[in-house]
Order: structure tokens, then sequence, then C-alpha cells
């Protein structure tokens, strides 16, 4: 985490979290523990870190070099439903442009990792 003050992102803009992905990463970081480290398969070398106040996108194969971060959630929230505006944090010239997939894909590798069995004797539903 310390690694986004080490690097100067290419621009900082206002922005929002669908609910979804943001109830979904929260329930995640609770059940699964914090930090989480996901590997995004649609997006070869880009991994995420989850954590309460960040979520890196980072290129594992350039030791972890931030490609962006959502960061300043914010902290009053009243409802489920409504997006979460946050800061967006661009590192590379081309991140913006698959930032709905890096959060779909996130979507959907927490819902695996959350539907998962995780102690004996438990059985995965059919």
């Amino acid at each position: 985490m310390n690694r986004l003050n080490d690097v100067p992102p290419l621009k900082v803009l206002s922005a929002t979290v669908e609910a979804r992905y943001f109830n979904r990463v929260r329930l995640a970081l609770v059940r699964l523990g914090c930090p989480l480290r996901l590997q995004l398969p649609a997006l070869r070398h880009l991994d995420i870190v989850l954590d309460r106040q960040v979520w890196i996108l980072v290129d594992r194969d350039l030791a972890d070099l931030p490609v962006a971060a959502w960061t300043e959630f914010s902290a009053s929230r009243h409802t489920l439903h409504v997006p979460v505006p946050c800061r967006l944090r661009i590192y590379h010239q081309h991140a913006e442009q698959i930032l709905p997939t890096v959060l779909s894909e996130t979507d959907a590798r927490l819902a695996e990792r959350l539907s998962a069995p995780t102690g004996p004797g438990r059985r995965r539903k059919s």
C-alpha cells in the first residue's frame, strides 16, 4: 500500500464504485480476511489487492507497479444500493479502458471464493 506514495499518478479523478462491487468486496474482506490479493485471469499479469481503505490494481510482472487505485471511499454511507464515491488514481495511460473488466473480474473471483466450502464437512450446493 505504501507503493502508491512512491509512484506519482498520471491523474486523480473523482469516481464512484457500483454498490454491488463495493458490497461484495466488503463482505469478502470480513469473511476471507484483509487484505486480499486476487489474480484476474482475464487480464493476464494483473492482480488486485483489496483492503478496507484502498483497492490497488497491480502489474505482478513489473514488481507490483500500480496500474490504478481506488482510494478515499466515502465514509458516510447510509444505504447499500447507492454507488460509493471515491478517488480513482490512474498510473497507466490505458488503465481507464480496462477498469470495467477489472471490477467485473474481481466480483466474479470474489463470488467464487465466497461460495467455496470453508471447513470440514461443508459441501458445495449443486
